[in-house]
């Protein structure tokens, strides 16, 4: 099965191309990205954006990722990435994101994220998507919302800090596919 591209008013979502490994690089790179996130190293070099795109096809065709290149849908310009990670055995699915430190405040992350949740729940058949958070990121946690998912709880200092200050805890959200609006 080929990945679809999604498109909402302001974006589209295409699968990412080795030819996006700069960019990505340059934007994960940032230590912002880094400190807002649980799973991105710091540094972030071009040889991770290669090795991370690298896994998408193949992890699509399986059935077990969705991920997605955040483009402007006039010029082109990668503004970060939306994707899930599914369990086909529960049918569920996890849900993450990030968009470049020029982009953020623009609602990128919520318009591209409830794109791929509709995508998921209509046409993969997925019942349930969760998403998780640092606490101390609050903005996350509004993208979520605003997604219409319901915070169901937190896992208390669940990471090392990458501020090497101790432990982060980590929120987690999760939403049905009969409760999404789309």
């Amino acid at each position: 099965m080929e990945q679809p591209v999604l498109e909402t008013s302001r974006l589209l979502l295409r699968p990412f191309t080795l030819a996006d490994a700069p960019e990505v690089a340059r934007l994960a790179g940032d230590p912002l990205i880094a400190d807002t996130t649980a799973n991105l190293p710091h540094p972030y070099e071009e040889k991770h954006a290669r090795e991370w795109i690298a896994t998408h096809a193949e992890r699509f065709a399986e059935g077990t990722l969705a991920n997605y290149a955040v483009t402007d849908r006039e010029d082109g310009t990668l503004y970060g990435t939306v994707g899930i990670v599914v369990d086909p055995d529960h049918d569920r699915g996890e849900l993450g994101y990030w968009t470049g430190v020029p982009y953020w405040g623009r609602g990128y992350a919520t318009e591209a994220s409830r794109a791929l949740l509709a995508y998921v729940f209509s046409e993969r058949g997925l019942n349930r998507v969760l998403a998780r958070h640092l606490t101390r990121n609050p903005a996350s946690g509004r993208v979520m919302e605003k997604l219409g998912m319901r915070r169901e709880g937190v896992m208390r200092e669940q990471v090392r800090s990458k501020r090497g200050d101790g432990y982060d805890d980590i929120a987690i959200w999760g939403i049905l596919a009969r409760e999404f609006e789309g």
